[in-house]
């Protein structure tokens, strides 16, 4: 079960609020949280089960499950929060480094059905790694293979 207990399944309908969802009902007042700032948009606030002190969530105000789901305006508004973010996130953990990681569906490690960035301030000793120690069954994948995905990619990018 995750630690979010999440009641929401994947999937909801996107681009409204959903009220089953932790995050959302944070954005309705539903749910204490340590909110940083918020805008029209978008709005930050400390993780409830942080990694590192000043662990900071920077969600949309609506309900988008996956980034590509999101619309353009709100995912302008996501990262333009982020990143006015990072450096007073930084200085107030007393740290010169941060992970910014989003966890893009199920799969890949999401225990929320709502599009959250982390803001993770970092130090040498902390005990996490740099993004490839988190794969322990890493492919090998010759160049060729390499070259055969970017223009998969390319192509899938030119037919939308």
């Amino acid at each position: 079960m995750s630690r979010y207990l999440c009641l929401g399944e994947f999937d909801q309908q996107e681009g409204m609020l959903n009220s089953k969802c932790i995050f959302c009902k944070i954005i309705f007042g539903n749910l204490p949280s340590n909110i940083i700032v918020q805008d029209e948009k978008a709005i930050a606030f400390l993780d409830a089960f942080p990694l590192t002190n000043g662990h900071t969530l920077v969600i949309p105000k609506m309900h988008f499950s996956k980034v590509q789901n999101m619309t353009e305006e709100y995912g302008s508004a996501l990262f333009r929060l982020m990143l006015a973010l990072v450096d007073p996130i930084e200085k107030a953990a007393h740290v010169s480094s941060s992970t910014i990681a989003i966890h893009n569906g199920k799969e890949a490690g999401q225990e929320v059905d709502h599009v959250h960035v982390h803001i993770i301030p970092r130090r040498v000793d902390d005990g996490a790694g740099p993004i490839h120690s988190m794969f322990m069954k890493r492919p090998q994948i010759s160049s060729s293979d390499m070259n055969e995905m970017a223009l998969a990619i390319s192509e899938q990018l030119l037919s939308r």
